[in-house]
């Protein structure tokens, strides 16, 4: 039997009213697809397992996403929908029916559980051809400088967990949010916490 993990009931409790009945008919697709899924939060966001990760979902405030781990097999190298760049395969999902029906979707849960079942190995990633560097704005560099433990771990996160922060800090759209944002952002950095530090399966 399949395997729900209370921490993405409350990843999709957390997100906003739009994007809850994407995430559930997400969830509900992958589970009918494959009844002995398992489900774990990783990378902060919700993962479907089957003999290793299938694919993933994730909300942000505009939009979701879905998409499948060894996608340039699903997809024979396609993005299923490439019309608009976004994370996932499937663009940006706003509303249900930006997804394909569900027995489409169903099929590439199916097709993602036999490679997993077979073996197949994830096609490695092709390799950046240039760095490019993070810009720490100066607003949160000042902010830092004022806390040594939260400028400490902020030198110690991945380029990923940095970028978190400071996208999340730049999308502010009054200077009031922003301030209160530098402020969530630099007690939870002093505390080594990542931006979606809440979403992490303890």
């Amino acid at each position: 039997m399949g395997k729900k993990d209370p921490c993405v009931d409350e990843y999709i409790a957390k997100s906003a009213d739009f994007a809850k009945p994407i995430m559930n008919h997400i969830r509900n697709v992958v589970h009918d697809a494959c009844p002995d899924v398992e489900e774990v939060l990783k990378w902060g966001m919700p993962n479907f397992l089957y003999k290793g990760i299938m694919c993933n979902m994730a909300a942000f405030k505009g939009h979701c996403a879905f998409g499948f781990w060894k996608r340039k097999l699903i997809f024979n190298g396609e993005q299923a929908n490439a019309s608009e760049k976004a994370m996932g395969n499937f663009g940006r999902i706003t509303k249900i029916s930006d997804l394909p029906s569900k027995k489409i979707l169903m099929n590439y849960v199916k097709k993602a559980m036999e490679l997993n079942k077979e073996g197949v190995e994830r096609p490695p990633a092709r390799k950046a051809k240039k760095k490019i560097d993070l810009t720490v704005p100066p607003y949160l560099a000042n902010f830092l400088k004022k806390n040594k433990k939260a400028l400490a771990a902020f030198e110690k996160f991945s380029p990923t967990n940095k970028r978190e922060y400071v996208m999340w800090i730049a999308e502010a759209k009054t200077d009031e949010t922003r301030k209160k944002r530098l402020e969530t952002a630099v007690e939870w950095m002093s505390e080594s916490k990542v931006r979606n530090w809440k979403y992490k399966k303890k």
